[in-house]
């Protein structure tokens, strides 16, 4: 493995390490039902990621008409009451993220998720994965306070801090990631495989991948 110039790498979690939206689709299809909803394709749930499950969940309600706040608020409730029963049933790392998670580890390499996943719910995934102790930190939407999620810089800042206070890159498959980033004053690497929100090329990241095995050698390129 190629000496790379970064103390820590920071991580999102849906569409980034791990591939989440059959259990997040699930999620929101119970919700959907609760209120009278269609529910969502399979092949469209991934489309309505981005920025935490009450966004996702405001999306499908949106498509389909809208729902007034304290309806929403029920249905949200019930959301978050299903996904803490069923948050990896089929939910699975993408391709290459063990041993990637592995190589930087004992390369002596910090590594933190920073996800808008709430905290409880990113850890109880990762353990179940057996993947939480790869990580000096799990940072998730309401770690840090309110109005503290990606895409503000806070969470990445915390990462940094949480990682020893080194040099940071981080991975992500949104724009949410990449602003976080920006903001952060830190290079950001694209996860073209995840659930992007732009095209390719329109992320603003400073590199692209397609798979977690590329991510090594673009993480050196950087430097």
């Amino acid at each position: 493995m190629p000496d790379l110039p970064f103390a820590t790498i920071g991580f999102d979690l849906d569409g980034t390490l791990l591939e989440t939206h059959r259990d997040l689709g699930a999620a929101v299809n119970h919700a959907l039902a609760l209120g009278g909803f269609e529910p969502v394709p399979a092949d469209h749930a991934s489309d309505l990621i981005g920025g935490g499950a009450k966004i996702m969940l405001q999306r499908a309600v949106d498509e389909q008409g809208g729902l007034p706040e304290e309806g929403f608020r029920k249905l949200y409730k019930a959301m978050l009451a299903y996904y803490s029963e069923n948050n990896a049933v089929h939910t699975r790392p993408y391709p290459h993220a063990r041993e990637v998670l592995d190589q930087l580890r004992d390369s002596g390499i910090a590594m933190a998720v920073v996800t808008n996943k709430f905290e409880s719910f990113a850890r109880q995934i990762l353990t179940t994965l057996d993947l939480a102790d790869r990580f000096v930190a799990i940072i998730g939407g309401d770690t840090m306070g309110k109005g503290k999620a990606k895409p503000a810089p806070d969470p990445v800042f915390e990462a940094v801090k949480r990682g020893g206070g080194g040099s940071l890159a981080f991975v992500g498959d949104s724009s949410y990631d990449v602003m976080a980033a920006r903001a952060a004053g830190v290079p950001v690497i694209g996860a073209r495989y995840g659930y992007c929100d732009k095209p390719r090329g329109e992320l603003g990241a400073d590199a692209e991948i397609d798979s977690l095995a590329e991510l090594i050698p673009a993480l050196a390129r950087l430097g």
